[in-house]
């Protein structure tokens, strides 16, 4: 590690070496304790209390430059009085604005990027990679590693340089001068499945902040678990760097808000305050205090106010936050967007667009970097490097003690090598409750509560929560307690009213390891509400369950406000992903070993508030396959009719041929309980379920009709709602929208 500089008790030096650029910043940025927007933050750079000074000491002290905290003269943007390498201070700003060229240079080559952000944050992510994050270059998926998150994703080039100097095989020079190509390993918003080193798809502000809470929650939880007195197995920080539109979304501060709550002592935040955003100054729009709200919300709060040239008081806050353990901790580093350009710093123009080449060269002058595009100096290539030999040695020295572990608590061990392979245990689907047509009616939201039960007691990685209807989504596991701030051990996780929030901290809690399986849960109207987490879900390949409750009009009397309609077939649309309605217990114990299987396609579950009768022919190698025939009196292949339904509606059909058997007619009854995975069946076997030379085909499903002409053909019929539904008891509103019986028949006679 490169040796830190150090500050005595009546200078707090706030820079390392001065800097080309400096001089020419906006006053704010140079002498100002704070801006408009955010004029006292709750906690400056730490330092002991001071006696008061004198006016003589108070005019000394001025009269040498910066400006006075308590007793303490900060200077900004000036080499400190006491360095005990001034060497040491050089090579820094060599890595440092290495890191800013890269950047540059990259956004440059593809004509597309943001360069601001990486150039105003080179100096914390230097120091944070460089000093304080423990890795293994050699093995990005190592279990005790620090997580880094970039919320703040449109910089990724920041992170694309940082993991390049690291050591990360991944990220070659080539790779970040494909920077932004196709097939490129280095896309323009970090993405956890193309690139080493990152920890979670970012780009959509705030959610990537909301992640990271997930992943300080999986290390607090399994150290509440698994850690001994005499041995400690988890124990690793997360890191994320969020920006001002990360601060103005709603999903940061539900985030923010449950991890202080949480006491999430090792979420170490860095927000970057650079007052810029697209449209211009956060002048416009941004003028709260971030450090008073987040202290509010039960966080710790530093303030860095030289984020440019100030690597002392950067490692001095890092420090500072690691000294916390009941709360999670807010850096506010006041930076320069675009640093070191002389005409584009500190505007808008730098947050999105290449520099072009003027200002290049321009910036090259201004910072005396005299190479090359792309160029790494050597002695920072040489620095760099002892990040291979100390990955290796952390890793090492964990797996000894892991085998020590192993020795010392084989059941423990057992469990929580589960968790970190993703290897689940031999015949834990038996677990799974079995439905027979014999069992009782009931909601499948209450079939769901035995199945996640069933789960959890065989599944050492299993837990999940519900955003505030825990008891009427039936999502409680009953043999544990709440995941709370003093019993993290536990696997319950009450979120609140959150969803948005919930949704994207269940992804950062099923990127941490394999074996973590998160489940959240609300009513399925209010997926409007976590779209973007349940996107990112299925983008990031995180193999979260949306356990998602009162599935349509069946809840009855609480109206179109919270009866789903268009909800299905939207979801449905949206990528990598399952949207499974089970229509029994059969089907929704079968979904349950879907989704458990699925560990890099998140699923959901739209579950019913109504009893359901258990159907005859519903079967578990047929959910397995997505759709598939429940019964059919015909032979052949060749049925006078297919009626199509899922969920609650599937014992609608099953009636309806039951009645149009007995008039004669040749009737086959289809559950399509998941379009994704029918999808995915090979031509022959659909064409066994949906025979192309059958047209009479009728859907019934109790959302809109829109997607349902795949299935059944021009010459088909839907039967569905497509408007919003109404208040009134389920029964009433199902005859009123013709989700019945004698309207399936009526419309199977029409055809």
């Amino acid at each position: 590690m490169l040796q830190e500089g150090s500050s005595g008790d009546v200078e707090v030096a706030r820079g390392s070496t001065a800097s080309p650029v400096h001089d020419q910043l906006p006053h704010r940025h140079r002498h100002r304790r704070g801006h408009s927007s955010q004029t006292q933050p709750a906690t400056t750079m730490a330092t002991p209390t001071p006696a008061p000074m004198s006016p003589a000491s108070k005019a000394a002290a001025l009269a040498s430059g910066g400006f006075l905290v308590g007793r303490a003269r900060v200077s900004l943007g000036r080499r400190p009085a006491l360095r005990a390498q001034p060497a040491a201070a050089e090579l820094v700003e060599r890595s440092v604005n290495t890191i800013r060229f890269l950047a540059v240079d990259a956004v440059e080559k593809a004509k597309s990027g943001h360069p601001g952000l990486p150039m105003g944050c080179a100096p914390l992510g230097h120091v944070l990679f460089d000093e304080f994050l423990r890795f293994n270059p050699a093995n990005h998926a190592w279990f005790d590693r620090d997580r880094f998150v970039l919320s703040a994703g449109h910089g990724c080039m920041l992170h694309y340089a940082l993991l390049h100097l690291a050591g990360y095989q991944g990220v070659t020079i080539d790779d970040l001068k494909a920077f932004r190509q196709w097939g490129s390993r280095t896309p323009g918003h970090p993405e956890n499945f193309e690139t080493d080193g990152v920890e979670v798809t970012t780009g959509p502000l705030g959610q990537g902040f909301a992640n990271s809470v997930g992943l300080a929650l999986a290390e607090k939880h399994l150290a509440a678990r698994f850690n001994k007195p005499d041995l400690t197995v988890v124990d690793h920080y997360t890191y994320v760097i969020l920006g001002d539109g990360c601060q103005m979304e709603g999903v940061a501060n539900e985030a923010a808000s449950l991890a202080g709550h949480w006491g999430l002592g090792k979420l170490i935040a860095f927000y970057d305050d650079n007052h810029i955003s697209i449209d211009g100054s956060t002048a416009i729009a941004f003028t709260e205090d971030v450090l008073a709200r987040y202290e509010a919300l039960g966080w710790h709060t530093i303030w860095v106010q030289n984020g440019n040239t100030g690597y002392d008081d950067i490692r001095a806050a890092i420090k500072e936050a690691k000294e916390v353990k009941d709360k999670p901790t807010l850096i506010k580093v006041t930076t320069t967007i675009g640093y070191g350009s002389p005409n584009k710093a500190s505007t808008h123009s730098i947050h999105g667009s290449a520099l072009g080449s003027k200002e290049v060269e321009a910036t090259r002058k201004n910072l005396s970097w005299a190479h090359e595009p792309f160029h790494v100096p050597d002695e920072v290539k040489r620095h760099w490097a002892h990040h291979l030999d100390e990955g290796a040695s952390l890793e090492a020295e964990w797996n000894a003690k892991f085998a020590e572990y192993e020795k010392k608590y084989q059941q423990e061990a057992a469990e929580l090598n589960s968790i970190i392979s993703g290897r689940l245990p031999a015949g834990w689907e038996d677990a799974l409750p079995k439905y027979t047509r014999e069992s009782p009616a009931d909601a499948t939201r209450n079939l769901s509560q035995q199945c996640l039960n069933a789960l959890a007691k065989v599944i050492p990685g299993f837990l999940g929560g519900s955003a505030d209807l825990a008891s009427s989504n039936m999502t409680l596991l009953k043999m544990f307690g709440d995941f709370q701030k003093d019993t993290p051990e536990e696997r319950n996780i009450r979120f609140g009213v959150r969803e948005h929030a919930m949704g994207a901290i269940c992804n950062g809690i099923a990127v941490h390891s394999p074996g973590l399986i998160p489940y959240c849960s609300t009513f399925f109207v209010f997926t409007d509400y976590m779209r973007a987490s349940i996107r990112l879900s299925a983008l990031s390949e995180s193999g979260v369950i949306f356990v998602m409750t009162h599935d349509s009009i069946g809840l009855g009397e609480d109206g179109p406000t919270h009866q789903p309609v268009e909800q299905l077939f939207s979801l449905r649309a949206m990528p990598g992903i399952l949207m499974l309605r089970p229509a029994d217990g059969t089907e929704t114990s079968v979904a349950y070993r879907i989704a458990v299987m699925n560990r890099k396609r998140p699923s959901i579950l739209a579950l019913s508030r109504q009893k359901l009768p258990q159907l005859e022919g519903t079967s578990v190698e047929g959910v397995a396959k997505g759709g598939y025939v429940i019964s059919d009196n015909s032979s052949g292949n060749k049925p006078d009719l297919i009626l199509i339904g899922t969920g609650s509606e599937l014992e609608i059909a099953d009636k309806a041929a039951e009645q149009l058997r007995k008039e004669g007619k040749f009737v086959r009854v289809v559950s399509l309980v998941c379009w994704e995975l029918f999808e995915e069946q090979s031509e022959e076997y659909k064409e066994s379920v949906l025979p192309s030379e059958v047209t009479s085909r009728i859907s019934i499903e109790a959302g809109v009709t829109l997607g349902w002409e795949k299935y059944i053909g021009q010459k088909g019929k839907a039967i569905g709602i497509d408007r919003f539904g109404s208040s009134a008891p389920a029964g009433k509103i199902y005859k009123e929208f013709g989700l019945t019986v004698d309207n399936l028949i009526a419309t199977a006679k029409s055809l």
